[in-house]
């Protein structure tokens, strides 16, 4: 596997080894050893989520305040506008977004650790998105930071067309006035 740094300390981009030939693909997801001696990080995922969106869907900024999640998310079908957000305090890019488009042809995944938002908005028909967690959702911890919120500026790919939001990202407050990490 390839990992490439990002602007967010912490936050990667992996980008998986994948045999193919005229039958199709084989890649490993996910090896433990092999992340670990990559990057440096060693994980231990409790749960996995499958989500499948259509197009113009925005899902997130979403986080835990406590519990907090690390997450390795792919996508096995379609494409998304992946967002990180750094919700560090004490961090020097506290406030700070990078995204990247990750889709099924690259296989390429997305590390978010623990002390970061997540978002992300569906470019194709629809989107499968996959993630691994390092902790367990717990509603009464969760919060989201509104995905368009001018202090972050998030420049999501829309081309002028209104995401699909639910009603409680619809309802995410401005980094101003979010609980976040120290």
């Amino acid at each position: 596997m390839k990992v490439l740094t990002t602007t967010l300390p912490g936050v990667l981009l992996i980008e998986p080894r994948v045999f193919g030939d005229e039958r199709g693909f084989f890649f490993e997801s996910f090896n433990a050893r092999a992340f670990r001696e990559a990057t440096g990080v060693e994980l231990d995922f409790v749960q996995d989520n499958h989500s499948q969106s259509r197009r113009d869907v925005l899902r997130g900024i979403h986080y835990q305040v406590r519990q907090a999640q690390g997450k390795l998310v792919r996508v096995v079908a379609g494409e998304v506008f992946d967002v990180a957000v750094d919700l560090r305090r004490s961090s020097p890019t506290f406030g700070c977004w990078e995204g990247f488009r990750l889709d099924a042809r690259d296989k390429r995944m997305l590390w978010v650790p623990p002390g970061f938002g997540h978002g992300f908005l569906v470019l194709s028909e629809s989107a499968d998105f996959l993630y691994k967690t390092t902790d367990y959702w717990a509603s009464e911890h969760e919060r989201c930071l509104a995905w368009n919120d001018p202090q972050v500026g998030i420049d999501w790919p829309l081309s002028g067309r209104t995401p699909l939001l639910s009603a409680k990202d619809s309802l995410g407050v401005p980094l101003g006035q979010a609980e976040c990490f120290e």
